[in-house]
């Protein structure tokens, strides 16, 4: 996996920066999303969303495990695996069925690590102790796209 780590200073950041990775996405794209409670994960995904006109649509998947979304062209299916206590639920569900349908954005996925598919970008969030405004976004991938994306792009 090639990693890559983007500094968002502000909330805005964070938007814009997933607003960009979702216009380079396509509908077999699997993006876990890993960090504590305010670290960052629903700011991102409504910027994630707002690229394809639905940042007004997003709300908590955590008690429906996952919701969808669709703006005619793709479909986005945002999970929230926390309250699973291994892949094996996340079977049970059919989650792994929704792969490869549509862009699949998963937090707290790293607790369904060995039922994902081979390739996938995984983004740690991570607050910075010194301001609270920042956030420090580990990625790391093995899409080959999206690693010629991330090499590409400018911080």
């Amino acid at each position: 996996m090639k990693q890559y780590q983007f500094i968002s200073h502000n909330e805005k950041e964070t938007i814009s920066f997933a607003n960009k990775l979702a216009g380079n996405c396509n509908s077999e794209d699997i993006i876990v999303l890993t960090g504590d409670l305010g670290s960052g994960k629903t700011k991102f995904t409504e910027g994630f969303l707002s690229f394809f006109g639905l940042e007004n649509e997003i709300s908590s998947p955590t008690f429906t495990i996952v919701n969808e979304y669709s703006n005619n062209d793709i479909k986005i299916y945002h999970f929230d695996v926390y309250r699973l206590s291994d892949s094996s639920e996340f079977y049970e569900i059919g989650g792994d069925e929704y792969f490869y349908k549509g862009i699949c954005l998963i937090e707290w996925g790293e607790l369904i690590k060995d039922a994902l598919p081979n390739e996938y970008t995984h983004i740690t969030f991570e607050k910075d102790s010194s301001d609270e405004n920042i956030r420090i976004l580990n990625i790391h991938t093995n899409c080959e796209r999206l690693v010629n994306y991330f090499e590409n792009i400018k911080y």
